[in-house]
């Protein structure tokens, strides 16, 4: 089964012809047909209905569906050699999870890049466990993110440990405090991420031995969007000290004093890799750097 009858096979499809995908492909009927006649051998089974009208068979409705993954990952491959054909010295292809992958990835890349004009990179966004599963299908060469889920043949390697700070509403009473303690939190209506997140199954379990279920729920899945949703007052918000690196007007970060609760940043590899070349080793290494570099308030970290 090749490659080019699967693209021809779609090329007739989205037509709703053989001679109008021989007119687009700029071949005869005759060659359309016979790839097609090719195709349906090596599968065993029937695409067509052919008739007056052009229809798919159920075989060739199963057929056409399941193909399309296959040929964008067909199209994706033959894009990165493309790029290793035009001269690209190196091609990067990293997962990043939030918040992370929106606050301090594109200062860190855009430096990277200055000085690294012939690399090319591509940047997967996505939690622990999607990179961890990008990992594993050889999509990507490494990831940065949170600890994810035990993998055989994925090794995971911590290099920062973040802190936790609430963010409250600039009118939200704890704003005039410096600090506060989870007991101060009773009643409040707290903005979670998923409920399946590790870091909010442990805020719950700190928050349930501290004023037990006294307190409102709210999930808002994204974490970079908590800031939008406490600066209009909808609710208050634990996050991670690098999730509130640029906060926005009307907000502000206020210390936890009982909370030792630290999340793993990490780099996540597979096993099955061969050696990274010394480019991918080198973003790595301004990646773990940038982490002990926080921005103050004049570089962008509005109150």
């Amino acid at each position: 089964m090749e490659i080019r009858a699967i693209q021809t096979f779609h090329y007739v499809v989205a037509l709703g012809g053989f001679q109008k995908a021989a007119e687009e492909l700029n071949y005869s009927q005759p060659a359309i047909t016979f790839r097609i006649k090719q195709l349906e051998k090596d599968l065993g089974v029937k695409l067509f209905e052919r008739g007056k009208t052009l229809k798919l068979t159920s075989a060739g409705r199963i057929f056409y569906n399941q193909s399309k993954q296959l040929l964008q990952d067909y199209e994706a491959l033959d894009a990165e050699m493309s790029q290793l054909r035009a001269g690209a010295r190196d091609f990067i292809r990293i997962g990043i999870s939030e918040p992370f992958a929106s606050l301090k990835f594109p200062a860190v890349l855009a430096d990277f890049l200055n000085r690294h004009p012939e690399v090319s990179v591509d940047v997967y966004v996505d939690d622990a466990n999607g990179c961890s599963q990008r990992l594993e299908k050889g999509e990507i060469d490494f990831a940065v993110c949170g600890e994810p889920e035990i993998k055989l043949e994925n090794y995971y390697d911590p290099f920062y440990s973040d802190e936790l700070v609430l963010l409250v509403g600039a009118a939200h009473p704890l704003a005039k405090r410096a600090a506060v303690s989870l007991a101060d939190l009773r009643g409040e209506r707290l903005i979670f991420t998923p409920v399946n997140c590790p870091i909010r199954i442990q805020i719950e379990q700190a928050l349930h031995r501290k004023i037990g279920n006294d307190y409102k729920k709210m999930t808002v899945t994204s974490s970079s969007a908590h800031k939008f949703y406490v600066q209009q007052n909808i609710g208050i918000s634990i996050l991670t000290k690098t999730a509130t690196l640029y906060t926005v007007s009307g907000t502000k970060v206020i210390r936890i004093t009982d909370v030792e609760i630290h999340p793993p940043i990490g780099i996540l590899l597979n096993e099955k890799q061969q050696g990274l070349s010394q480019i991918v080793k080198d973003l790595m290494t301004e990646i773990q750097h940038s982490f002990f570099h926080f921005p103050t308030e004049s570089e962008g970290t509005a109150r």
